[in-house]
């Protein structure tokens, strides 16, 4: 037997009915699997928030002002946010990326400086980002997981910050799903009837007067966020470590989205945390053939839904290395 059927004849001979764990199960596999081991461990889970400033912010498409993105930093750093509260609950290292807010932070312990710009261009009038831009992205997300693979961790989460970034994510998908836009967008962070059908109006012109990207680079180029191009490198170079991938809400499945268009084989190492409130994100989890963890009408970001998966992934590793097995337990098997 290889390494995954005793895999799975592990778990299917834990003393329950076969498949009773559910999810649980095919967690726990998925685990097994990508650190090759009958014994998976979790160490040193860390999450990582990513933020950034969006320039398209100014046409309106957020029931919030640009500034709270460098407002919400703040927060993260005083430790007052949710992600904070989470992450201490259930002894998750929080690091905070400054991957390019419109104002300057003063030196932080848990603040990592990757600041690529002020805040992307605005995307009525060209593309979010120049060439040099992105591939700064593309470096510092990657040397940031580097560093933190340094410390041992082998399972990440990543969330994210920036008022204006479910409009990046809608575009993302929308370009490299081949989805019509009105598919891919929601209310975001709260707005009203009137908000919505003007946010999906700006990204609909949006759309069609940018050529289609041929790639998930052209595409962020195009309408990503600093934020979500240093999650897609982020998440890579976690894939190359070895690391479990946690992903949160609709924006880091954007990143995901294209960090899967990069390296297809990724999802090997991604669990799906939750199943965001967003219109979209239904359709990407969808697209991705999996099922999240939560489903909890979330909608914060932040990485909020990773952290409170964490505990449930900690049961799928406990099971698979302390339950009894019909043999071990003399329980009769059918």
């Amino acid at each position: 037997m290889n390494l995954q059927q005793q895999l799975q004849n592990k778990i299917d001979l834990k003393t329950k009915p076969l498949n009773a764990l559910g999810l649980l199960e095919k967690i726990a596999y998925k685990i097994g699997k990508a650190q090759q081991s009958l014994t998976p461990k979790l160490v040193n889970p860390t999450i990582i928030v990513f933020a950034a400033d969006h320039g398209l912010a100014k046409e309106g498409v957020s029931a919030y002002p640009a500034e709270v993105t460098y407002q919400m930093v703040l927060n993260f750093l005083n430790k007052g946010a949710a992600i904070n509260v989470f992450c201490k609950q259930h002894n998750i290292n929080l690091k905070v990326v400054d991957a390019g807010v419109s104002q300057p932070f003063e030196p932080h312990p848990d603040l990592i400086q990757a600041k690529a710009g002020l805040g992307t261009h605005n995307m009525i009038s060209g593309n979010a980002m120049t060439a040099e831009e992105l591939a700064y992205c593309f470096t510092s997300g990657k040397d940031i997981v580097k560093d933190i693979a340094q410390t041992g961790t082998n399972i990440i989460g990543f969330g994210e910050m920036g008022i204006g970034n479910t409009s990046s994510a809608s575009l993302l998908m929308s370009s490299l799903l081949d989805l019509p836009i009105d598919q891919c967008v929601g209310k975001g962070t709260g707005l009203d009837d009137e908000g919505l059908a003007r946010k999906k109006n700006i990204l609909t012109t949006i759309i069609e007067t940018h050529p289609k990207p041929k790639d998930a680079k052209e595409a962020l180029l195009q309408f990503g966020g600093y934020e979500i191009a240093q999650i897609c490198a982020a998440m890579l170079e976690a894939y190359r470590q070895g690391m479990i991938i946690l992903v949160d809400g609709f924006i880091a499945s954007s990143a995901f989205l294209c960090a899967s268009n990069i390296e297809p084989t990724i999802i090997d190492n991604a669990i799906f945390c939750h199943k965001s409130d967003e219109k979209g994100h239904q359709l990407l989890l969808r697209s991705f053939n999996e099922q999240a963890i939560l489903d909890m009408n979330l909608r914060l970001g932040e990485g909020t839904g990773c952290a409170l998966a964490y505990p449930l992934i900690q049961s799928a590793v406990a099971f698979l290395n302390e339950m009894a097995s019909f043999e071990s337990a003399n329980v009769s098997n059918k």
